[in-house]
C-alpha cells in the first residue's frame, strides 16, 4: 500500500498541473453531469497539430541537428560573453520553431556541459536565467512557438499576418533587452575546442529529410493550407512507417491537461452566472488578467480559460505570452531550466530563484510599460 502512495506522490509531483487540469473538469462536471455534448467542448485540431508538432520536434531532436548547429557557431567563439550570446541567442530562435519548453530541453543542458568544460560554471546560473526567458520570449513570435499561442491562433481563426503583427514588435523589444542583459558579462578571453566524438557527424540525411518534410506538412496546416485531418494522418502514418520509436516522445499529458481543461471550460462557460462573472471581469482588461493569471495557474491553462469568455484575442495572447515571465510556474518550461540546474554540481536552487524571479520580474514590468505606451 505504501508503495502505490509514494507512486501517486511522485506522479501528483511530476504532473501538478494534469492532477489541477483533471480535478476541476471532474467537479465541473457535478454542475453539468456528462453528455455526448462534451465531445462538442474538445478542439481535436489544436490537439491533433499540437502532437504532431511534438512529434515532430521530437525527431528532429534525435537527430541531433540542433547540436551540431549549434557546435558549428560555438567555434567561432573567443570570450565569455560571445559564448553567452550564442547560447542565449539559440534558445530564443529555435524556442519560435521547436516551441519554448524543446528549446530548453536541447540548450540548457549543452549549455551547462560547455560552461563546465571551459571552466566557466561561475555563468552557469546567470546563463541559465537568460536562456530560460530568451525561450518564454522569442516562442511569443510564432503561432507554433509555445501551447497557448497554438492554441489562441487556431481557436480564434486569427490571420497569420495579423498574428505576427501582434506579437513582432514585442519580440523585438525582448530582443534588445536580452542583449541589453548579457552585455553585462565581462568580455574575458575563452578557449576552448569540441572533441571529436562531438564533433561526428552521426546524422543521417533521409531521417533529417523526413522531419524536415513533416515539419512543412505541420506549417501548412498551421497557416490554413491543409486540413488538420490529412495532417494528422500524414504525421503519423509516416512515423509509424518511419521512426515509430518518436511516438514515446511525445508529451502526452500535456495532450490530457488540454482535453481536461476543454472540458472544465465547456462546462463552466454553460453556467450562466460564471460566464457573465467572467465576461463582466474580462471586459477591457482582459490584458491584465491573463497575465496576472498566468503567475498562479500558468499562461497555458490561462489562455485556455479565459478564451472561452472573450473575443478580444489580441490582448489575450499578450497577456498570456508575456505572462510567462515572473512566478516560476508562470511558464512551465521554466521547470524545465530549474530542474537542469538544481542537477548541477555546487547548485544554488535559493540564488537561482531569487536571480529567476527578479530579471522575470524587471522584464514583465518593461514589457508591461511598453504595452502600455503603446495603447495610450
Amino acid at each position: 500500500m505504501k508503495i502505490y502512495i509514494k507512486m501517486m506522490q511522485q506522479f501528483i509531483k511530476k504532473e501538478v498541473v494534469l492532477c489541477i487540469s483533471g480535478l476541476v473538469a471532474i467537479l465541473s462536471m457535478f454542475f453539468l453531469p456528462p453528455s455526448l455534448n462534451y465531445i462538442t467542448y474538445i478542439d481535436f485540431r489544436v490537439l491533433s497539430l499540437l502532437f504532431c508538432l511534438m512529434a515532430v520536434v521530437a525527431g528532429f531532436n534525435k537527430t541531433g541537428l540542433f547540436l551540431l548547429l549549434s557546435e558549428k557557431l560555438l567555434n567561432k567563439v573567443a570570450n565569455i560573453r560571445s559564448l553567452a550570446l550564442v547560447l542565449i541567442m539559440l534558445c530564443f530562435f529555435s524556442s519560435m520553431w521547436i516551441t519554448n519548453d524543446v528549446a530548453l530541453i536541447t540548450f540548457v543542458p549543452f549549455a551547462i556541459l560547455i560552461l563546465t568544460k571551459t571552466g566557466q560554471t561561475k555563468h552557469i546560473l546567470f546563463v541559465v536565467v537568460l536562456q530560460t526567458i530568451a525561450a518564454n520570449l522569442g516562442s511569443m513570435l510564432t503561432p507554433i512557438g509555445n501551447p497557448q499561442n497554438l492554441y489562441l491562433y487556431s481557436t480564434y481563426n486569427v490571420p497569420i499576418i495579423e498574428f505576427f503583427k501582434i506579437t513582432l514588435p514585442f519580440t523585438v523589444i525582448s530582443l534588445v533587452l536580452l542583449c541589453i542583459s548579457i552585455f553585462m558579462i565581462r568580455k574575458e578571453h575563452l578557449s576552448f575546442t569540441l572533441s571529436s566524438s562531438e564533433k561526428a557527424d552521426k546524422h543521417k540525411p533521409h531521417t533529417i529529410a523526413l522531419y524536415s518534410g513533416l515539419f512543412l506538412v505541420c506549417f501548412a496546416c498551421v497557416i490554413r493550407l491543409m486540413d488538420y485531418r490529412i495532417t494528422f494522418f500524414v504525421v503519423i502514418s509516416s512515423i509509424l512507417i518511419f521512426d515509430r520509436r518518436i511516438l514515446k516522445k511525445v508529451d502526452y499529458s500535456l495532450l490530457l491537461t488540454f482535453v481536461c481543461f476543454f472540458l472544465f471550460v465547456g462546462n463552466i462557460g454553460n453556467i450562466t452566472a460564471v460566464k457573465q462573472f467572467l465576461s463582466t471581469l474580462l471586459e477591457g482588461k482582459e490584458f491584465l488578467v491573463s497575465m496576472l493569471a498566468s503567475q498562479i495557474i500558468s499562461n497555458v491553462p490561462a489562455a485556455i480559460l479565459l478564451s472561452a469568455f472573450t473575443n478580444n484575442y489580441k490582448e489575450l495572447i499578450l497577456g498570456t505570452d508575456l505572462g510567462g515571465l515572473g512566478t516560476l510556474v508562470a511558464s512551465l518550461a521554466s521547470l524545465i531550466s530549474y530542474k537542469f540546474y538544481s542537477r548541477t554540481v555546487d547548485a544554488k536552487p535559493w540564488k537561482y530563484l531569487g536571480l529567476f524571479t527578479l530579471y522575470n520580474i524587471l522584464f514583465l514590468i518593461t514589457l508591461c510599460l511598453c504595452y502600455w505606451l503603446m495603447n495610450l
